[in-house]
């Protein structure tokens, strides 16, 4: 583009770092944006500029909201004794919105990585062992990522809270409802094969 078109260039280049946009998807979504300029650019812009003045992280659990502590933590409803431990919050969101379980949350911020050099204490896990130890918690829930550091650190945090006198469970893996064997990879067919049970 010219360089009259510097703001819009500079857009474009934003919204292409986003997860999922490339540089066309970033264009076509900026010339929409400007199309619709009343209906969406300035709402999209403002909503934008509160919530880079007012999000922030929960000093409880990891999530992100616009207070010090996040709803699900404010809500005393949900104090009930269970914390399920997420490695990011896209994942507490997701959990949230099945609205099946109804105690509270730990974001842990990524998992163990010997490759990445992310140890423990790059994690939330120093402060899962506090919040298990000082609150009544009764179940730590592991909704961890089937993957290899997952359940790395899904062993790790285990065996941290061998002595905490806590239940440690894990979500069951393996064939999704609805889910074609033919469709499904390596590792998910047999996670279910052993997680298998009587019929």
């Amino acid at each position: 583009m010219s360089s009259n078109n510097q703001e819009i260039d500079a857009l474009i280049a934003l919204l292409a770092k986003l997860p999922g946009m490339g540089p066309r998807s970033a264009r076509r979504a900026v010339l929409h944006l400007i199309k619709k300029r009343a209906l969406l650019l300035t709402p999209l812009a403002d909503a934008m500029f509160a919530v880079a003045a007012t999000a922030r992280e929960c000093v409880v659990c990891g999530n992100i909201g616009t207070r010090d502590r996040c709803d699900v933590c404010e809500d005393q409803r949900r104090g009930n004794g269970q914390i399920c431990v997420v490695e990011d919050v896209a994942d507490l969101w997701a959990m949230e919105r099945t609205a099946v379980f109804k105690g509270r949350y730990h974001v842990l911020g990524g998992s163990l990585s010997a490759l990445d050099g992310v140890g423990p204490e790059e994690l939330r896990i120093p402060s899962l062992i506090s919040r298990v130890l000082a609150e009544e918690v009764t179940e730590v829930i592991l909704a961890l990522n089937a993957t290899v550091d997952g359940q790395t650190t899904a062993h790790y945090i285990a065996d941290q809270l061998e002595e905490a006198g806590v239940a440690v469970t894990s979500l069951a893996q393996g064939v999704p409802i609805g889910g074609e064997l033919d469709y499904l990879d390596d590792g998910t067919i047999s996670a279910a094969l052993n997680a298998r049970k009587s019929v």
